[in-house]
């Protein structure tokens, strides 16, 4: 076989490496791009999240800097403008991780919005509004095309028929309370979605002022009252309130007895009074 007959045969053998090579790195910089107009988006939040929000001494919760917040309100509005920008279409070619993460950092960044349009005059969230208007209640949110309530995003879009099934959503989603799971130091991503979920789920069922077994009885956060529904459908097998928190047996200090109580139904689950007042650092 001459050279140029051994150079042709050899063209053609490994053009199909070169080109498998070629199309992964092509996947490779499409993903890239994607995780990282994910990030780009959400960035300000994080910024301002870092800054501002701080872990309480026992880091099982956190408060926000609210005054540290307003001096940065620019940047939050920027922030609510590059959520508004995004339009259904674009927000229906994501994946649902995405989609999630994009609507829980929404409607906790504009639950601080909110708080800061009353600061420092308010002691707790519910003092905004009045007897026919709750702050929930409000429309305060541009987003996906339409001005959305804060109880809109929570329970239309995220709890709602069409939502996610997904119930450490509300160890995730801030009201701007003690009571409240953490307001997590960082934005939500669909990349890292699952893993930030079940943290803020450990994280706050960890915290005993809020979460403890006391004399045979389990006692819970009134979180677990008001939406007991979402914790008894079935996400990932468990389909009773005693069984999803007998799962998380570790995070609440469970003994395997009193573990095993529990998912036998013999424990009495009674609910803490919630604390509405503002998680401010002052």
């Amino acid at each position: 076989m001459t050279g140029v007959a051994n150079r042709q045969c050899a063209a053609k053998r490994y053009k199909p490496a070169r080109f498998t090579a070629v199309l992964w790195l092509l996947v490779g910089s499409l993903v890239s791009a994607a995780v990282s107009a994910e990030g780009t988006l959400h960035d300000d939040w994080t910024r301002l999240l870092q800054a501002h929000v701080v872990a309480t001494p026992n880091g099982h919760s956190t408060q926000v800097d609210y005054a540290g917040m307003a001096a940065e309100s620019a940047r939050l509005a920027a922030y609510l403008k590059q959520l508004a920008a995004v339009t259904p279409s674009q927000y229906q070619q994501w994946n649902e991780s995405r989609q999630l993460a994009f609507l829980i950092n929404a409607y906790n960044a504009h639950t601080v919005a909110l708080v800061l349009q009353h600061y420092p005059d308010i002691d707790s969230i519910r003092d905004i509004g009045g007897w026919f208007s709750s702050p929930w209640s409000q429309g305060i949110a541009p987003l996906l095309g339409a001005t959305r309530s804060l109880d809109e995003i929570e329970h239309k879009m995220i709890r709602g028929e069409k939502g996610f099934g997904e119930p450490r959503i509300h160890f995730a989603v801030n009201c701007a309370s003690i009571g409240c799971p953490a307001l997590r130091r960082e934005a939500y991503t669909g990349a890292g979605l699952d893993i930030q979920l079940e943290d803020q789920t450990q994280r706050f069922l960890a915290d005993s002022s809020r979460n403890r077994f006391t004399d045979g009885t389990l006692q819970v956060s009134e979180i677990f009252k008001w939406y007991r529904q979402d914790f008894t459908q079935g996400w990932r097998g468990l389909n009773s309130l005693a069984a999803f928190l007998a799962h998380y047996a570790e995070a609440l200090s469970l003994t395997p007895e009193q573990t095993q109580q529990l998912q036998n139904r013999a424990v009495k689950i009674e609910y803490l009074d919630y604390n509405w007042t503002l998680n401010d650092t002052q």
